[in-house]
């Protein structure tokens, strides 16, 4: 898969993107997930991680508190991230395009160039044991929601730092 997606000019270099509808609650919870994990396998300088929504309605806006709540109760540092929407340019600045669910999926497949399909996927593609291609969006839903938001993202994005090292050491 990840020899698909790779574009970059730098081998030591990836960026992956993370998207979900808002850029509030999913996509910067997973953002937070691969950067941390990313750093404790001595990657973080040669993963480049951001996150946006297919929508701008919360343009600007910090992540969601119960996200940043959530977060921090499994040491993930989300403060800093402001709510951005997808642009075009970004089909062409990622290596990796992840929608936390089909529905992102398909919106950045309408968007995104015919050249750069091949780095659009979805984060939980990383984790097929856990048996679903969703996070379900825990907006509207309790703290309970972004655990369980966080319980998919977390394997998923353990996955992902794998697959990521592999690429990075040529092996994949």
């Amino acid at each position: 898969m990840i020899k698909r997606w790779f574009t970059g000019t730098d081998p030591a270099r990836l960026s992956v993107l993370m998207v979900c509808l808002g850029n509030i609650c999913r996509s910067p919870m997973a953002e937070a997930v691969l950067r941390s994990k990313l750093a404790g396998a001595g990657l973080g300088a040669s993963v480049r991680v951001d996150s946006a929504g297919t929508l701008g309605a919360h343009r600007g806006s910090p992540p969601d508190p119960r996200a940043v709540a959530r977060g921090l109760l499994r040491g993930y540092d989300l403060s800093g991230q402001k709510a951005r929407p997808l642009r075009s340019d970004d089909f062409g600045r990622f290596d990796l395009l992840l929608g936390m669910e089909p529905a992102n999926l398909d919106a950045m497949r309408e968007r995104c160039p015919s050249a750069a399909q091949s780095r659009l996927g979805l984060l939980l593609g990383y984790a097929p044991a856990l048996g679903r291609a969703d996070v379900p969006d825990p907006y509207y839903g309790s703290a309970a929601a972004f655990d369980l938001a966080l319980d998919l993202i977390e394997p998923a994005c353990d996955a992902l730092v794998v697959a990521l090292q592999r690429r990075l050491e040529g092996t994949s």
